[in-house]
């Protein structure tokens, strides 16, 4: 037996059980002061990603608002345009009412052979 040692007492020269507890509490300090390091960063990083997320997100609603607008001005243009093309062929029309049906006979002589075809 004077081979194999006690594993359960510290050898002679080695610390005390309050040293050892004093290193166990700076390696845990250590290690608390690195969590708090990663994540002050980690959060860091997320607050910067988020707020790219919200500027990306802004901007879509921006241009799909813009779009929107634009779409909803489309019908009224037509109207517009509508009134413009009807008010046209009518003061034509008025103006020169025989040239006009003459002109309404010959597309609809055309159409006719064209539907025979």
């Amino acid at each position: 037996m004077d081979m194999v040692s006690n594993r359960t007492t510290a050898p002679a020269g080695n610390s005390t059980a309050s040293g050892n507890n004093a290193g166990v509490e700076s390696a845990a300090s250590a290690a608390h002061r690195t969590v708090d390091r990663l994540a002050d960063s980690a959060t860091t990083q997320v607050d910067r990603l988020s707020g790219t997320a919200h500027r990306a997100v802004n901007q879509t609603a921006d241009a799909a608002s813009l779009a929107a607008d634009w779409a909803a001005q489309i019908p009224e243009q037509a109207r517009r345009a509508q009134a413009t093309v009807s008010q046209s062929v009518c003061s034509a029309i008025r103006a020169r009412p025989l040239s006009s049906l003459a002109g309404g006979v010959f597309v609809g002589y055309l159409l006719g052979r064209l539907a025979r075809l």
